[in-house]
């Protein structure tokens, strides 16, 4: 009944995506190779392919294009929500887009039905897998050529989904999806059975993190004269959703675009927008460090991402030869994005994170709860901590992030979350790399924890982490 459902859902999208990339879809056993590759136009001698071939040879469950064949958009798959654990309503929000086919080693699409494997080892017990995550897929680097990375996927009935390499995780990043309906612990199982995978992970998903839906009170906060802050030609990189980049605010800050999912329609530009405008903004709506060059990496869509996408948009970023990083989104721990942290910060750039608005007892927001990422929490005007925030030992610093003006994709807005409290924090460190361009990843990060203003218990706690970012402190202090 799944797999009607499946084709019916798939049928009825179909016309909704006409220029997605699509292959015919047969589960006809008494096809030959040559006849499902003329129904997907894959063979090399599309004009040798008989009639007879191209209709399926005549038999009723596989007909040309015109005949009936089942086209599946590579779309269509994004549109799936994670199965519930017990029935309920159908969701009212829909899934979380995924990452595109990469370009830079697209991978072949299934040349036909795919046989789910029997008698498969399982290394270790199916795992348990938290948080949000995309259902029918897995990320897995993988030792050796494309020839493994197929290999793998016959092995264990997957399919190659995309493939690259990635320069922060320094291999091939794989995924591979699960046609089957197999649950995603029992697959990673199944693939730590493999020499050939090094990392198995779920594609989990990531959320923006903003909260609320005049001038900025961030630069007295964080004792900043607005008329000395600088962080000219600092180059920092912004993981977050589409820009408007037509707003006065972002004129002349933008030095670079990467869209990580291209094939999915942006429709918000607000959270983007307001990020990159509170660090670097220019105008009415003067960001924290006027002069600095964003480089802005496309990632979200609906406030949602998927780890695949973010990694792409890291190793985006590392390329660029930024100095810092801002990622104001928070999702479930993820070995993979963990290693992509380490290695960036292991190339000297500042990671900065939003630290989460999903309340007191939430669990740890990743990637700010990662060593050497420097996770931020928001406060008010009074320095009174936002209600909502996440709490937790990873909790670095405090930042200005409630109810602040900033510059937006409808104009401007009155902005509340950790997001912007992070893209405060990232906008000071670029004064700082300004002023001392020498000064180390560990160095600023030292000095912000060295010097920030105390504002819970005493010493480093949960709520404030080491307390308000005090930059006029941070810049004086030596090492």
């Amino acid at each position: 009944m799944a797999a009607k459902a499946v084709v019916l859902h798939a049928a009825i999208l179909a016309a909704t995506f006409v220029g997605a990339p699509a292959v015919a879809q047969t589960n006809d056993p008494n096809l030959s190779q040559k006849q499902i590759d003329c129904l997907n136009r894959t063979t090399a001698a599309g004009a040798d392919c008989e009639d007879g071939a191209k209709n399926g040879g005549g038999k009723s469950g596989a007909g040309n294009a015109a005949g009936g064949a089942v086209f599946l958009p590579a779309l269509i798959v994004d549109l799936f929500p994670n199965p519930p654990a017990r029935p309920t309503p159908a969701p009212t929000q829909p899934a979380p887009p995924k990452s595109p086919t990469s370009t830079a080693a697209p991978a072949p699409p299934p040349s036909g039905p795919i046989t789910p494997p029997t008698g498969l080892n399982l290394a270790a017990p199916p795992r348990a897998v938290s948080g949000e995550f995309v259902p029918d897929e897995v990320l897995v680097t993988v030792a050796g050529d494309a020839g493994a990375v197929q290999q793998i996927a016959t092995t264990l009935g997957l399919q190659v989904r995309s493939q690259r390499q990635s320069r922060l995780l320094g291999t091939t990043l794989v995924r591979y999806g699960i046609p089957d309906g197999r649950p995603v612990g029992v697959v990673l199982a199944q693939l730590a059975a493999d020499g050939r995978t090094q990392r198995r992970e779920p594609n989990h998903i990531y959320s923006l993190q903003q909260a609320a839906g005049i001038v900025n009170y961030a630069f007295e906060r964080i004792a900043l004269d607005s008329k000395q802050a600088s962080g000219e030609n600092v180059r920092i990189a912004v993981i977050d959703t589409g820009i408007d980049d037509t707003n006065p605010a972002l004129k002349g800050v933008i030095a670079g675009q990467f869209d990580a999912m291209p094939n999915v329609p942006i429709k918000k530009r607000d959270h983007g927008t307001s990020v990159d405008g509170l660090i670097a903004g220019v105008g009415a709506l003067e960001g924290i460090a006027p002069g600095a060059k964003i480089y802005h990496a496309r990632a979200f869509e609906g406030g949602k991402s998927s780890m695949d996408v973010i990694l792409s948009a890291l190793d985006w970023a590392a390329e660029q030869d930024v100095r810092i990083i801002n990622m104001s989104f928070v999702g479930p721990k993820n070995d993979l994005l963990g290693t992509a942290c380490r290695n960036a910060r292991a190339l000297g750039m500042v990671l900065v994170a939003a630290a989460g608005n999903n309340g007191p007892k939430a669990p740890y927001g990743y990637p700010a709860a990662f060593d050497g990422v420097i996770a931020v929490t928001a406060t008010d005007a009074k320095d009174g901590l936002m209600p909502q925030a996440n709490r937790g030992a990873y909790v670095f610093l405090s930042a200005p992030g409630v109810e602040m003006v900033a510059s937006s994709g409808t104009g401007s807005d009155v902005v509340t979350g950790t997001s912007f409290a992070a893209a405060i924090v990232s906008g000071a460190i670029a004064n700082l790399i300004h002023a001392a361009p020498d000064r180390s990843a560990d160095e600023i990060e030292k000095a912000l924890a060295a010097t920030a203003k105390d504002l819970g218990p005493k010493g480093r706690d949960n709520d404030f982490g080491y307390g308000l970012l005090d930059i006029k402190a941070a810049a004086a202090a030596k090492e």
